[in-house]
């Protein structure tokens, strides 16, 4: 099965750090995001793998292409001269012609990624997306208001759950077709093209520990979770995968550069 990690983002929340590294880069306890990911997703036997890169990608593709984890999953690279949003640069990925999986490359997560491809291919959908329950509490007192401006409840701080994207996705290659080659579209707007087209988008909930390094704060939290099991997430020997290969390993040849 092939997968696309979608590693095209500035990170901008997360400067300063993702001034000299793309996100994918940032490690965990010495181990890129990245490098966990496709870890698992070969795991998982999906080890045919498309990297859509844009900022910095010539790092990116650097430490793969020196590390022994391109020795067991086969890489390649999309490179975006703009922006095509998060759906709009599968367009141009050639390949995609059969059931694949999308997802962001800054997520940690335990998700079963085999079983989410079964409950995909079960119900047959065009679109599946990975799903967690996400507590939202809201710091102040709520009224419920009638037409008569009489207050008529009052919760004081309520915690709402919602279902919300996890940012992983499994496609079939005929969504592909509401994909305009070389124009941006982000997934919402994908996801409700499909919806008004009669085409089945199905939520495979998940509880499984799942976190995105959006901002500052969720990156020090993964950092610290997956310092402390790394195990849990199928890494044994975290520290035995250091980004060495930039500071330790002599390369003779520099990689070729991402072809535009």
């Amino acid at each position: 099965m092939k997968a696309v990690i979608l590693a095209g983002g500035k990170g901008t929340r997360l400067a300063p750090f993702t001034t000299v590294l793309p996100k994918p880069l940032l490690p965990l306890d010495e181990v890129p995001i990245v490098e966990i990911i496709l870890r698992q997703l070969g795991r998982h036997g999906i080890a045919d793998i498309t990297l859509a890169c844009g900022y910095l990608s010539e790092l990116i593709r650097t430490y793969l292409d020196n590390s022994r984890i391109s020795e067991q999953v086969r890489l390649d690279y999309h490179w975006e001269d703009k922006p095509l949003g998060t759906a709009g640069a599968l367009a141009a990925i050639s390949g995609l012609d059969e059931a694949f999986l999308v997802m962001n490359g800054d997520i940690l997560t335990t998700l079963d990624y085999s079983r989410l491809v079964e409950f995909h291919r079960a119900r047959k959908s065009a679109l599946t997306i990975a799903v967690t329950s996400k507590r939202v509490e809201i710091e102040l007192g709520i009224l419920q208001i009638d037409g008569d401006e009489r207050v008529v409840d009052y919760t004081e701080k309520p915690v709402e759950t919602f279902p919300a994207s996890t940012g992983i996705y499994v496609y079939e290659p005929r969504a592909l077709d509401f994909i305009e080659p070389d124009t941006y579209l982000d997934f919402p707007t994908l996801v409700l093209r499909l919806i008004e087209a009669g085409e089945v988008v199905t939520a495979y909930r998940t509880d499984a520990f799942w976190l995105d390094m959006g901002n500052r704060g969720d990156y020090e939290k993964a950092v610290e979770v997956f310092r402390q099991n790394p195990s849990m997430f199928g890494v044994d020997k975290a520290r035995a995968w250091r980004i060495e290969t930039l500071t330790q390993n002599k390369v003779s040849t520099p990689p070729a550069p991402v072809a535009p």
